[in-house]
Parts: structure tokens; sequence; C-alpha cells
């Protein structure tokens, strides 16, 4: 028998197709007998990562070594990442909660009867263990995200680290803080100029991006505080990343950027150049640091 007729069939079938050939058996029995031939139902597995990129061992040392160096002179480590986009109105989220009756939502998740779209940037510091979480409400561009950041700076990073001089961001190789995303250098150029502090990146290889701190530390805990709540206002967006909590001390800020942002914006070669950035030695264009104008 071939396995695509056969393994997607329910026990109660397979027992009426055995029992229609001569061989009589309940759909229990049928189940106890392939239990014991070491069947049993199973899913797919994320596991096979594919071909990894030569130098991806070598950048996740170098991002090891570069947070140890900041760890320990007490500076900021962020790792940062744009969160899954999500609908707000009255629709299914995935997950299971306490209640005493069931809540009915939309049967279908129609753009047209959202509210809006959510798009969640987050902002986690490895050394303290807090996050905040920059919620726009258009597009996931880099101005975006440099803006998700100027908050972080403004609202947190100054008081926290006000003797800094520079800070260390973890990010992964694509989306609006891609390696190869010109608009993200330029952006954290104007950062730098308005704050007086450099900034180094690192950008995880490609493929990797589930091992970038924010994802498991950070997001993954978020999901889980809203799971199986429809996210039904912004301010409910908000209020769930809000009171994300975990045991080992994690607390997050969350606010709202309704500001609308543009697609397609396109840096100049004239623009480009005057982003004072200077390649690391080791692996240049996953390592850089752009420094201040006046530096």
């Amino acid at each position: 028998m071939s396995g695509i007729k056969w393994t997607r069939k329910s026990t109660r079938t397979v027992s009426a197709e055995l029992t229609r050939e001569g061989h009589p058996v309940s759909p229990r029995t049928a189940g106890r007998l392939l239990k014991d031939m070491g069947y049993s139902l199973q899913v797919n597995v994320k596991r096979l990562s594919g071909k990894r990129h030569p130098d991806r061992d070598q950048q996740f040392q170098r991002i090891e070594k570069r947070v140890q160096e900041y760890r320990r002179e007490g500076l900021p480590v962020l790792s940062v990442d744009a969160k899954k986009k999500e609908l707000v109105g009255n629709f299914y989220n995935a997950g299971r909660i306490w209640r005493q009756e069931e809540l009915a939502v939309n049967d279908h998740d129609f753009l047209r009867d959202a509210i809006g779209k959510a798009v969640p940037y987050g902002m986690f510091d490895l050394l303290r263990n807090h996050g905040l979480v920059a919620v726009g409400t258009s597009r996931e561009t880099a101005t975006f995200g440099v803006d998700s950041l100027r908050r972080w700076y403004q609202l947190i990073g100054r008081q926290q680290y006000p003797d800094a001089d520079r800070l260390l961001l973890l990010c992964d190789n694509g989306g609006c803080n891609g390696s190869r995303n010109r608009l993200w250098k330029y952006e954290l150029q104007q950062f730098c100029d308005r704050f007086g502090i450099a900034v180094e990146v690192a950008h995880y290889p490609p493929g990797a991006s589930k091992w970038n701190p924010i994802e498991h530390r950070l997001f993954s805990f978020i999901t889980m505080n809203w799971a199986g709540q429809p996210l039904t206002s912004f301010e409910t967006v908000l209020n769930y990343i809000r009171t994300t909590r975990t045991r080992s001390g994690l607390r997050v800020r969350a606010l709202l950027l309704p500001k609308q942002y543009e697609k397609g914006v396109k840096v100049t070669d004239e623009e480009m150049g005057a982003v004072r950035l200077r390649r690391a030695r080791v692996l240049p264009c996953w390592n850089y640091t752009i420094r201040p104008g006046n530096n």
C-alpha cells in the first residue's frame, strides 16, 4: 500500500476498508494495531534549517563577544525587530483562556472589517530585561523603526544610561532594519546626530532571525499574554503588551505611533555619502558603526 493512500485516513475509515477486503476489525482495534506498529498522529516540525551561510558561526561568535564587552562597560544592548502585524477588531485570536462561555468573533478576517492594522516594533534591553514596543498604524518602514528607537531613547535610554556614548543594536538581516537597507542607515544617522550617540549595528545571518533575543525573550511572552483574546482596539493591544510579565522580571512599556509612513522612500547617493558609516573588519556587511556628525 502507498503512504498517500493510508496515512491521512481515520481509524474508522481504515477499519471499514480492511473489513471490505475480508479482514473485519473495529476502529478501536485498528488504532491499537497502528500504535503497536509504532504509528501515531504527527505534525510537521520545523527542524531543518536548510543550507547554512558559511559565515554564520563567525557572526554568532562576534555578536556574543560584542554583547559581553558592552555588558562589562554598562552600555546599552538592544535587540530590535518588528513583530507580526495584527488586525485590530473582533477577530479570532489563537489560544484558549478560562471563560464561563465562548466568545463570538467574526467568522472571516477581512481587512475591510478591521479598525486598522497594528504594526508592533520592539526594543528589548538585554541588560535590564525591559522592553518597549511602539505600535504603528500604517507601515513597517526603516523610518518607523528608527522613530521607535528614538522614543525608547527619549523615554528610557537617556535616563537609564546617562553616560553612554554608544549603543549596540542586534537586528535581523532583512525587513525594515535589514543590512542592505539604505534608509535604515540614513535614519540612524539622523538619530546619532540628534542625540550625539554612536550606534553599532550587528545583523544576525540570513535564516537565523529566531536567535534574535527579542523573539524568545519578549515577543513570545506578548503572544502568550493575549492568546485567545480578540484585539478589539489599539488600546487593547497596548494594554496586553504593557501587562506582559515573566518570573524573571520582564517589564514592558508600549506606546502608539499613529504617524503615516510612506513606502518606497529612496535615499540618494549624496544622502548616503553623508552617512558616517564605519564598517568592521570582520564581516563588514553585517557589522558597522554610525557616528554622530560632530564626532
